[in-house]
């Protein structure tokens, strides 16, 4: 019987207030986000420092640490009890790129146990070389064993499973509306945005995201209008528009007031998740007079999300 790890890939999140600080000093030290030609660890040091009181009040209105990290353990465990039914010598592990686990203590781990075949699952569905990309990268700085034995999932965002997953999370919100409004509601889909730039490049993250809201949509026969909008700018560069605030300020004014915000580029909830959308952008819509502002959860510890990610895995052993 071949041994067999998968490796899940995630960003992590700080797990205690102290732990803010230095997660956000480990992202702005990747290559893959923030490339300086020099000084790029002063660089991380002195934005990490000067982010974090701003950060720690978002996260203590989300409970004091980021949940990212219990979800992501809970789809690993769910997954490696799914797969080992036929494959009882399969391992699922997590590899952080941000926080704990990091990925050198997982590259450790699976190179001791002398695996026939690693498998790379990113928690990203759609490739950018911003998430799946850098890593990947980090696997492969500290991988010093044999590369034939690697299989790298690059993407999964029109995934049958993976899109039934999203429409069930998104029936299951639509009854959390009154009645007699279901019909008017407008499915709003967030997306982390990146820099236009980016996109320029030739990243296909947008792409993937546009592609993955059509599929969604076409499986539920367009039942309600959608829109899609990107949020989680940072700095002073052209992103990706139309921004998620904006969007919702523009159904306001033409008297759409019956949002279901779906976060769409995540698999599970965090800071984006609970505070910038349902804290911060829940304000915005008050403010503009949105009368249901609904905010969809995570998929999070969904068995039919699992089950798309056993099945990839099965397809490649």
């Amino acid at each position: 019987m071949q041994k067999t790890a998968v490796v899940l890939f995630n960003l992590g999140g700080p797990d205690s207030i102290q732990a803010i600080e230095p997660f956000l000093y480990n992202l702005f030290c990747d290559p893959d986000i923030f490339n300086l030609p020099f000084g790029q660890k002063l660089f991380a040091k002195l934005i990490s420092s000067r982010r974090t009181p701003k950060i720690a009040e978002e996260y203590k209105l989300i409970g004091g640490k980021s949940p990212i990290n219990e979800w992501t353990e809970k789809q690993r465990a769910m997954l490696q009890e799914y797969l080992r039914n036929d494959f009882p010598s399969l391992d699922v592990y997590t590899a952080m790129r941000y926080w704990k686990p990091l990925t050198d203590e997982i590259v450790s781990k699976v190179e001791n146990k002398n695996y026939d075949r690693i498998i790379l699952l990113p928690l990203y569905p759609h490739y950018s070389i911003t998430t799946t990309g850098s890593s990947f990268n980090e696997w492969k700085r500290h991988y010093k064993g044999d590369s034939s034995k690697l299989i790298l999932i690059n993407d999964y965002y029109l995934n049958e499973n993976y899109l039934a997953a999203i429409n069930q999370r998104i029936d299951e919100t639509i009854l959390r509306f009154p009645e007699e409004v279901r019909n008017e509601i407008q499915i709003v889909f967030s997306a982390h945005g990146t820099p236009v730039s980016l996109v320029k490049k030739g990243d296909p993250y947008s792409n993937h995201i546009k592609q993955t809201v059509e599929a969604v949509m076409n499986a539920r026969n367009h039942s309600h209008k959608h829109y899609l909008c990107f949020q989680s700018k940072v700095g002073p560069m052209k992103w990706l528009e139309p921004a998620t605030d904006k969007m919702i300020e523009e159904l306001s004014s033409k008297n759409k007031r019956h949002l279901l915000i779906v976060p769409i580029s995540f698999v599970s909830d965090h800071v984006e998740t609970l505070f910038e959308l349902d804290i911060e952008y829940r304000h915005v819509a008050v403010k503009v007079g949105i009368e249901n502002y609904i905010v969809m959860k995570g998929l999070n510890d969904s068995a039919l999300f699992v089950k798309a990610l056993a099945g990839i895995v099965k397809s490649k052993m």
